[in-house]
């Protein structure tokens, strides 16, 4: 880069304005600091000025603040002073990540967004900076929850997970691609010229109607970087436990287990089951004046009124096991550990369950018959698990029907046996009563298309789909169930079998229930829990 001009800064009195302008982080993994601001023009050093790094930070800056940037040329020692003015200013340097989406913004792109097909061309006509904003939009927009950015070959893949299913809404040159990642990046923390290991991030959208956090995940790949915003929306988890979707039944099951002073709820399934949901759903029914609930998550996504909340650090060795034997020493009445990984966590958690607190934790099983040999496999003792478990609870989400349009389906004839062979084995002990006195009736979307699952909806919904609801299957420490993990280490299908001669639905039967009352359909039930 020819003609750079040089500037000493030691003892320059750079701007307390331009300092607010880069993240100090940012400025360290960059190399270049800026150090004065008038309006119309930004000014940043680094003693790299041609790097690429440098440049996509003065363009992000240019666009943002549409102000011209000039990049001068600066020693390491200039470079030093002026890093340590961060420390020397932290009241006056005060550094905001995110994204200030006016409603006049989020309002006029929602207006041009009728359908997700609509984003694709209001993408590829934008710049960068405003794509952004219309993929902020047009997320909240659509409720979604995760928003997928994908470097191929031939372009950049933009994708939304609406209602748990991704969808592909644009595809833009790949010329853009730094920009667009540039720009995620300055705004979440990241360091801009890493590019060839993960990066974890956040940054928080504010609103009128309240602020939005999004946490972000890049990482290497073939043709550049995959990153995944995930829209962390307060009304997520603002489900109360009488709307989680539980049958009656076994909404009583759980509701008499809660109300126990002591032992172990464990909830499991894979990542996007609604564990986390099911578990802040429990809490703030549990949430009390008198009663004292610390939690420990990897990491904290939603901030709960009135809880205590403590997130893991393993770089810092602030493990799960770890923070879990700092927390009983606090004196809490409840616990949720977000997961129990291994027999260290495992142990410390039976261990609490024993000794007078409530414990809820989540285990990565397929179902709740599966948590009990995980358990005993990582090396629990079988004696102690059986004093310490209360309940298990295994669930996934499916998608609703859209009331609007939802029409009745008939289903293949060797498919509607198999759907009644289901049902017909729900155990009487349930209490659930199956018509047999009338055909079975079933609905689903209006229509089907490419995208599997889908339909062709209406402008209430998505495919003929809108929100999800649980599917769930309870497992109850009964008398049968602790003979069985007594005697030695039963096999998931022994469990389940156990469990079902017990009066468990499970999740496929829970599933098939709600199709029967025209909440989902059969197709969406076979898709999320077959097995």
């Amino acid at each position: 880069m020819q003609g750079v001009p040089y500037v000493a800064l030691r003892g320059f009195a750079v701007s307390p304005e331009a300092l607010g302008l880069v993240p100090k982080e940012t400025a360290e993994s960059v190399r270049a600091v800026p150090f004065l601001f008038t309006g119309p023009e930004l000014r940043l050093g680094s003693p790299e000025p041609s790097s690429s790094a440098v440049q996509e930070l003065a363009f992000q800056i240019g666009e943002r603040k549409k102000t011209h940037v000039g990049i001068y040329r600066v020693s390491e020692d200039s470079l030093s002073y002026v890093l340590n003015l961060y420390e020397a200013l932290p009241k006056i340097a005060k550094i905001i990540k995110g994204v200030r989406i006016t409603e006049t913004e989020i309002g006029s792109y929602q207006k041009q967004l009728k359908s997700l097909s609509a984003l694709g061309e209001l993408l590829a006509s934008s710049n960068t900076t405003d794509i952004m904003t219309i993929m902020i939009a047009a997320a909240l927009r659509f409720e979604s929850s995760d928003i997928h950015i994908e470097a191929e070959e031939g372009g950049i893949n933009v994708r939304f997970r609406v209602d748990g299913v991704l969808q592909k809404v644009a595809q833009l040159p790949k010329e853009s691609w730094k920009k667009i990642v540039s720009r995620i990046k300055l705004i979440s923390g990241l360091k801009i010229n890493i590019t060839n290991r993960p990066q974890d991030g956040r940054f928080t959208i504010f609103l009128q109607s309240g602020n939005t956090d999004v946490r972000v995940s890049s990482l290497p790949t073939n043709w550049g970087e995959s990153v995944v915003m995930r829209i962390l929306k307060p009304s997520a988890i603002n489900v109360g436990f009488e709307e989680l979707g539980f049958r009656p039944k076994a909404f009583e099951k759980l509701e008499r287990e809660l109300k126990k002073p002591h032992g172990m709820i464990l909830t499991t399934g894979p990542t996007g089951s609604g564990k986390t949901t099911t578990l802040y759903s429990m809490l703030r029914k549990l949430n009390q004046p008198g009663v004292k609930i610390i939690t420990l998550e990897d990491p904290i996504e939603y901030k709960l009124q009135g809880i205590n909340q403590s997130q893991v650090d393993a770089e810092k060795t602030y493990t799960f096991a770890s923070g879990l034997r700092s927390i009983l020493r606090q004196d809490p009445d409840i616990v949720m550990v977000g997961e129990i990984r291994d027999l260290e966590t495992a142990d410390t958690a039976v261990n609490a369950a024993l000794t007078g607190h409530l414990l809820l934790s989540t285990v990565h099983t397929n179902d709740a018959a599966g948590a009990i040999p995980r358990l005993m496999n990582m090396g629990v003792k079988p004696f102690l698990l059986v004093q310490a478990l209360n309940v298990i609870l295994g669930q996934r989400l499916v998608r609703r029907l859209c009331e609007s349009c939802k029409v009745p389906v008939a289903l293949e004839n060797n498919e509607l046996e198999e759907v009644k062979k289901s049902l017909l084995a729900i155990p009487e002990a349930s209490g659930e009563r199956i018509p047999t006195d009338k055909p079975l009736e079933f609905y689903g979307p209006p229509a089907r298309t490419a995208q599997p699952g889908g339909g062709t909806g209406c402008d209430k919904c998505h495919g003929g789909y809108k929100g999800r609801v649980g599917i769930y299957e309870i497992l109850v420490m009964t008398p049968e169930v602790e003979t069985a993990m007594k005697e030695g280490s039963p096999t998931e299908t022994q469990m389940r079998e156990i469990a079902q001669q017990q009066g468990m639905v499970t999740m496929y039967q829970d599933g098939l229930l709600k199709a029967l009352e025209g909440i989902t359909s059969v197709e969406e039930i076979n898709r999320v829990a077959m097995t």
